[in-house]
């Protein structure tokens, strides 16, 4: 099943394997993105990935998160970012958008001092303390992330994705962790869904109904010292309704994750170094897809054909997403096909996070 096209919102893929959206460190300063972004997404497309999701682009200057992270926050990038997808659509893959705003995880700056959230909640990792956001602010960040989506339609993107996961603003407002809040947009598991909810239905609004929309979303937050005291991350069977509730207000596929930074190594798991290890959200993603009617992907470690194909098989996933296995090997697709191999030769190091961009840093006998 892995090689078989599959159609996901209305794109035809040619097959089941989704590069999942990764920080690359290749924009400038201001988050414009560079050739070297093309380049890569370039190389993917010529070895086949079906859904390339480019790494979080900041819907506003006050949310990036990283160093040479790319931005969408203005008309300026949508040059720039058609020559890529141009490059990337002289093959068949499809290339989608991923945009976000770092919330409480946002870099401080001179300009910046005090990141926004849905509440103030101290970040138990960098110990940044947020500032609450208004009702006015909240507003206005669903536009901007509606801009965002525009302009990547204008660019040549064939959608979006929604970062609402690991612990950047739309997953600050999803968890009850983040979410203290009293008003609309806090309380009930609808009310905390709300802002990604009418950023869907204005994207539609501005960018048509058939601009495919997806999301990325915490399954689970992960382990929260002190959680017992503070509220609750999100978990099951909350992530579930969650899910439903995306799929009433119009995404068209859903990419399962979990972990926020303060829960510390649940997002990207290092010695990954047995097919028992692999795929360690598959069960949240597998309650996911019974709830649901849209495609479902699953990201999390995933290394192994076998355990690939009996992910699909087993009603698990529709999708299989990867990152570190593409940075490792970007030709991994063919080499399956042609069963030069059956498995990534990644083992989960994560050195591949190199500020100088990203790439394969571990050294091979």
């Amino acid at each position: 099943m892995i090689f078989d096209p599959i159609t996901v919102c209305n794109l035809e893929l040619q097959n089941r394997f989704v590069r999942s959206a990764t920080h690359e460190f290749m924009a400038e300063n201001d988050g414009t993105p560079t050739s070297r972004l093309g380049d890569l997404y370039e190389e993917l497309a010529i070895n086949e990935v079906g859904l390339i999701i480019t790494g979080y682009s900041y819907v506003l200057p006050g949310g990036q998160s990283d160093n040479l992270q790319q931005g969408i926050y203005d008309d300026r990038f949508i040059e720039p970012y058609r020559k890529i997808t141009e490059r990337v659509h002289k093959y068949r893959s499809k290339i989608v958008l991923q945009i976000v705003h770092g919330g409480r995880q946002a870099d401080i700056s001179d300009e910046y001092p005090v990141p926004v959230a849905p509440s103030v909640v101290k970040d138990g990792h960098s110990s940044v303390i947020p500032r609450e956001m208004t009702e006015q602010e909240i507003l206005e960040m669903v536009e901007a992330f509606t801009r965002a989506a525009v302009r990547a339609k204008a660019a040549g993107f064939d959608g979006v994705q929604l970062h609402c996961a690991h612990g950047f603003l739309l997953s600050n407002f999803i968890s009850p962790y983040t979410n203290r809040r009293t008003d609309r947009w806090g309380g009930s598991i609808e009310n905390r869904a709300r802002i990604v909810m009418e950023i869907i239905k204005r994207i539609k609004e501005e960018a048509g109904d058939e601009f495919p929309i997806l999301v990325k979303m915490n399954a689970t937050d992960g382990f929260l010292p002190g959680s017992s005291k503070a509220g609750l991350g999100l978990d099951a069977p909350e992530c579930v309704e969650i899910a439903k509730i995306f799929e009433r207000t119009g995404v068209c596929a859903i990419e399962v994750s979990g972990g926020i930074g303060e829960a510390g190594g649940v997002t990207i798991k290092t010695a990954i170094n047995s097919p028992a290890k692999e795929a360690y959200f598959k069960n949240y993603s597998k309650m996911i897809k019974s709830a649901v009617n849209v495609p479902v992907i699953l990201v999390g470690g995933i290394r192994s054909l076998s355990i690939m194909q009996c992910l699909l098989e087993n009603g698990c996933a529709d999708l299989i997403s990867m990152s570190r296995t593409f940075i490792s090997e970007p030709d991994f697709i063919p080499k399956l096909r042609s069963e030069t191999v059956k498995k990534a030769r990644c083992v989960s190091c994560n050195l591949c996070f190199d500020p100088a961009g990203i790439r394969c840093n571990f050294e091979f006998d």
